[in-house]
Order: structure tokens, then sequence, then C-alpha cells
């Protein structure tokens, strides 16, 4: 049995069943791959995944656990070879994070600078997507880190720590009827065509909740996962915009008038997860520590000895959280 073929099946499984998929990941040729899986199982006599015909249509139950188990011994592999680049060069390395629009546009970017100069032989790689896809990304091994504020929960294998809180504002232009209106009331909001995130998305779903707890129906004439973009939108009238607090610029922004929503809704928790076992680069403490300078190297070190997210939970319990 070769590491290899363990990193073979479980990109096979990681990428849906699709051999294409994986060996373009894994960039190899597709034959290569299938005929290093048919090797394997016949190693181990059993099949790891069920085939129609050609092709894989799923994974066998004693495949699903050799699945998950080569997951672990790459995990452990990926840990070996961190221990061994921290011997020899605590300041080379690369560092991949996964976030939203509205964190890698509003949040990180001052992160980041004070990162690079820091560290400015460590390899930075930013994907952006949709929450799920940020938790996916973590939860396989392709980024250290995922950065966001909704859907990590529904992955198992990510440990998560609480980095900020946050809430909104409203964004209308100069002399729009609310403007002189005073402290805003939900109903106020209700009476205009609104522009706003898409659902799962920065906190999407506490807005959603607020609405539904006094029996309004917003009249949401079009979402966007960009802030940026809602923004255009309401510069060009289609309604008034509810965004993250953080993504409004008073200069960039000064042709629209920011009111305070932050009565209106729940705050919102954006949060860090890595991978359960990952081990942490000493630049990567560092990374979390300018990010949330709550979440120390200590801990952050207390964090990874959790075997659980209700541990992780109970250790930050009593931490007070930022408001950004």
């Amino acid at each position: 049995m070769k590491l290899q073929q363990l990193r073979y099946i479980w990109e096979v499984a990681a990428h849906g069943m699709n051999v294409s998929a994986a060996a373009e990941a894994l960039h190899t040729s597709q034959s290569g791959v299938s005929k290093q899986i048919l090797a394997l199982e016949d190693e181990l006599g059993v099949e790891i995944f069920i085939r129609n015909g050609k092709h894989i249509a799923g994974m066998t139950a004693g495949g699903t656990e050799i699945v998950e188990q080569a997951g672990e011994l790459l995990l452990r592999a990926e840990n070996i070879k961190r221990t061994a680049a921290e011997y020899k060069n605590e300041l080379v390395g690369s560092l991949s994070l996964a976030t939203t629009h509205t964190q890698s546009r509003y949040v990180l970017p001052p992160v980041l600078s004070t990162f690079i100069r820091k560290f400015p032989d460590v390899s930075l790689q930013l994907h952006q997507g949709t929450p799920l896809q940020i938790a996916e990304l973590a939860a396989k091994g392709v980024a250290d880190f995922a950065i966001a504020t909704e859907a990590m929960e529904q992955f198992n294998d990510l440990m998560m720590m609480p980095c900020y809180q946050w809430n909104r504002v409203v964004l209308v232009p100069a002399g729009h009827p609310l403007v002189g209106r005073g402290k805003l009331q939900l109903a106020d909001l209700a009476e205009f065509p609104l522009v706003t995130y898409v659902l799962g998305f920065t906190g999407r779903s506490r807005l959603d909740d607020a609405f539904a707890s006094k029996g309004l129906q917003p009249k949401v004439v079009f979402t966007a996962a960009d802030a940026d973009v809602i923004k255009t939108y309401v510069r060009l009238g289609m309604g008034i915009g509810i965004v993250a607090s953080m993504a409004y610029d008073a200069d960039k922004d000064s042709d629209l008038v920011a009111l305070d929503a932050s009565h209106l809704f729940e705050f919102s928790l954006t949060k860090i997860g890595f991978r359960r076992g990952m081990m942490f680069r000493a630049y990567m403490f560092d990374f979390v520590e300018m990010f949330a300078p709550h979440l120390s190297r200590a801990k952050v070190h207390a964090a990874l000895k959790c075997s659980s997210q209700s541990e992780v939970d109970a250790l930050f319990s009593d931490s007070e959280v930022p408001t950004l």
C-alpha cells in the first residue's frame, strides 16, 4: 500500500466520484488514477468504489471507512511535512485561506498586509466562495483556514473559533425619506424595495429571521454575494441596501448615507475554522492572532487539544468577542 494510492482514493471521493476531476487536481492522468485504485483494491481484497460500467457511482460500506482512514493518514503525513518544515525554517512556507468576498475585500487586507511584512517568505493563497464551499475547502485540506459567518457548522471535521461579531447598516442615497425618520424600525424598511445578500451569505439568515419575527414580508428585489454590487444597485435607485457594517467606507461611499440598523437585527458571529488534527506552523498562530487578537497563541493551543466542537465552544464561552 502506497501513500499515493491513499491520496488517489481520497481525491476521487472528495471530487464526488469524478476520476477526471481528481486526476486534474492531482496533476496526473485519469488512467493512472484508475490503475492505482484497482491495484489498491486488489491488494486489500475489497472493493472501495461501486462501479457502473467504467464509471464510479459511489463507495462501498468498507470503502467509506477506508477513505475516512486514508484522510486521517494523509493529514498525519502533511503534519510530518509541516513539522520538518518548522524545524528547517519557521519563516518559510505557505498559508491558504478560504473566505467570502466581504472578508477578503473589507476585513483581511490590513491583516494580510501586516502578515506579509512580517513573513515575506510565506506564500499566501486566497480562495473565495460561498460559505459551504469555503468550509468544504478547509475540510478537504485545500485551505488551512476557513473564515465565514454561516454554514461552517455543517462540517464535523472543522474546529471553529469565534473571531468577531458584527451587524448591519442600511444604505440609502442622500435625500432618501429614511434619512430624516430617526431611529429605524423594521416596518420602515418593509416600506421600500430591498437590495441585500443572497441566502447563505454574510448573515442573511439573521435578516430574514428579524422580519419574520415581526410578521413582515420584506420586498427583496435584488440579491448579490458582493457588497460592492449591492451598493451599485442602491446608487441606481433599485432599492435601499442592507449590508454588513464593515462594508461601508465613509470616504469611498460618501454619496451614500449609512443608517444604523444594529438594533434591528441580531449580531452575527464570524468564525475561523481549521481541520481537526491539523498541525499549526508558527506563522499560522501569528496570522490567527493578527486577524482576531483575542485568539492568543495559548488559546489556540488549548483549542487544538480539544476533541470536539463542544469543547472548543466551552473553552471560549467566557471570552469577550470583539465587535466590528
